[in-house]
């Protein structure tokens, strides 16, 4: 859903005493495969080294300075050493940069019947030698899953989806300004955070009063062209039959204010007050204009929890889909790996195996039903699930949070809102952790496998205190 092209930097490695045929075709071949993948590739040409590697530390040099002339657009960089390449030329080719980009290392295997002195490679040793260098520099890596992979096999292509997944994590959480819309609620206590440490790791918070948003909504003229425009959006996102009129005019000049006021502050993301505020002196929830946000790949959390939707945002930037926000909600029986998450909700339409909009059950009976339309209610499809939670911990001054993998299932459920039955492997051990932890009961969650790029983008690149639940490494 994402229409941005990724841009890598390529650093082909070489050292002379090896097959200088295997660095011109290793760099051809690695080109070929970023070019299928619809990745824009940046590297030295044959004219500006020899078969357009590093191996001297003038073309080190030079390969720094072209990639410091694109630093704006590289959104991260391919280390391929299709022979045992020079170590230092690499890691000073990437401190001349200035990048503080992902950097995936790829090193190409010998083949078993070619290993004469014309055709052997040594990148198996020379991928070490690489990183070592690269850990003597301070600059943080990734690796391919096998130690040696062909840049055209399946692997490799697996490999370099999962990078691209990381590449976007980082440029999406790095300078990102978030829209925190109206206080929060006095009795979530649980969505408190330290907006000082997010500052501190490049992220910013603009926040507005929920009376500013009122405010503005007040002055919008009857038949205004940009209500007209939303209202008819609204309606073609999600059935609306028995939902009054006014309902959802007033849906849609809540949405155009949030809309134009996160253009005019450059936001990119959000998280929005709701109860009861916008229900008692409003007269509608906001979780349609939400979800369709979040459905726009441009997130939204409710009950103002701000790194809620930062959580969302990582694993929206993963996989290019939709995330949601959920709660840890209910046990399923007596199963220990299943759990319902709930919401009332405001999931993207994503999420569901068909939604309707409709009133919110949970306090409609405190504030009046006719004051609580605008949820989209449906049960949650079946499907690879991914979840995620952020968190600002202010007693050790550090981010922190936790990643892992299960699935929606297609379990019988009888409820009300937005909502699934989880299945996770060893759940009671993640529940344990969140609750020994102190985290959040919110949960971010988007319907792919992108565990492991959230994982590395955070703890690797962004250098949060990350625990990545039932991953590979416990076995």
């Amino acid at each position: 859903m994402s229409g941005r092209q990724l841009t890598f930097g390529v650093i082909v490695g070489n050292r002379g005493f090896f097959p200088g045929h295997l660095a011109q075709e290793g760099r051809e071949e690695i080109l070929k495969v970023l070019a299928a993948a619809g990745i824009r590739a940046i590297a030295l040409s044959t004219e500006e080294a020899r078969y357009g590697a590093v191996e001297s530390h003038a073309e080190a040099r030079r390969c720094g300075d072209l990639f410091r002339a694109h630093r704006d657009e590289i959104d991260g960089v391919i280390v391929t050493l299709p022979n045992f390449g020079d170590e230092r030329a690499i890691a000073d080719a990437m401190r001349y940069s200035t990048l503080k980009v992902p950097v995936l290392v790829q090193a190409t295997p010998d083949k078993a019947a070619k290993m004469t002195i014309a055709f052997r490679r040594d990148s198996f040793c020379g991928k070490m030698s690489a990183c070592n260098n690269l850990m003597q520099y301070g600059i943080p890596y990734s690796l391919t899953t096998l130690h040696t992979v062909s840049p055209s096999s399946e692997s490799f292509k697996k490999d370099l989806a999962w990078f691209a997944a990381v590449c976007r994590i980082v440029r999406g959480l790095t300078n990102l300004r978030i829209g925190s819309i109206g206080a929060r609620p006095a009795a979530f206590n649980t969505v408190r955070y330290s907006e000082k440490l997010l500052e501190a790791n490049g992220i910013s918070v603009e926040p507005i009063d929920l009376s500013e948003i009122l405010g503005r909504i007040e002055r919008l003229k009857n038949g205004d062209s940009n209500v007209e425009v939303k209202l008819a959006a609204i309606k073609k996102y999600v059935k609306t039959a028995s939902v009054p009129e006014p309902a959802l005019v007033k849906m849609a000049k809540l949405g155009w204010v949030i809309e134009e006021w996160m253009q005019q502050t450059q936001t990119t993301i959000s998280a929005v007050q709701c109860w009861t505020s916008l229900e008692e002196y409003f007269g509608v929830v906001p979780c349609t204009i939400m979800s369709m946000m979040s459905e726009n790949l441009i997130p939204s959390a409710c009950e103002v929890d701000v790194v809620g939707t930062l959580s969302m945002h990582a694993l929206a930037q993963a996989s290019e889909t939709p995330s949601a926000l959920l709660d840890w909600n209910n046990n399923y029986g007596d199963d220990p790996d299943k759990a319902v998450c709930f919401h009332c909700s405001n999931l993207p339409k994503h999420f569901f195996q068909d939604v309707v909009m409709d009133f919110q059950a949970i306090i409609a009976g405190t504030v009046g039903k006719e004051n609580t339309f605008g949820t989209c209610v449906g049960r949650v499809k079946a499907g690879a699930m991914s979840y995620a939670r952020f968190s600002t911990d202010d007693h050790t001054g550090e981010m922190r949070g936790y990643v892992g993998q299960g699935k929606f299932t297609n379990d019988p459920l009888e409820t009300f809102g937005g909502a699934g039955v989880v299945q996770i492997p060893h759940m009671q051990r993640l529940l344990r952790f969140i609750c020994e932890e102190g985290f959040e009961h919110h949960v971010a969650a988007n319907f792919s496998e992108t565990a492991s790029a959230v994982y590395e983008a955070t703890s690797n690149y962004l250098g949060w205190n990350m625990y990545h639940h039932e991953s590979e490494e416990e076995f």
